[in-house]
């Protein structure tokens, strides 16, 4: 499946078919991480619930600490 993520087309298996699925693929063990799917921001209760698909826009924002 082809999604558009951070502005790039990345193929992920047919096997990812929500946004935690898509965050466990990826290995994002950030507790934080923003997530925008379809131009609509997503509460982090909705990511098992947000259901993926060929084609999707998806943006992930994870903040990092640092001085």
């Amino acid at each position: 499946m082809q999604l558009r993520i951070n502005g790039d087309v990345v193929n992920v298996p047919q096997t990812v078919t929500s946004i935690s699925d898509l965050i466990q693929y990826f290995k994002i063990d950030n507790p934080v991480v923003i997530v925008e799917h379809n131009h609509t921001i997503l509460e982090k209760d909705d990511h098992a619930k947000a259901t993926i698909t060929d084609g999707d826009t998806i943006e992930l924002v994870q903040f990092v600490g640092g001085g």
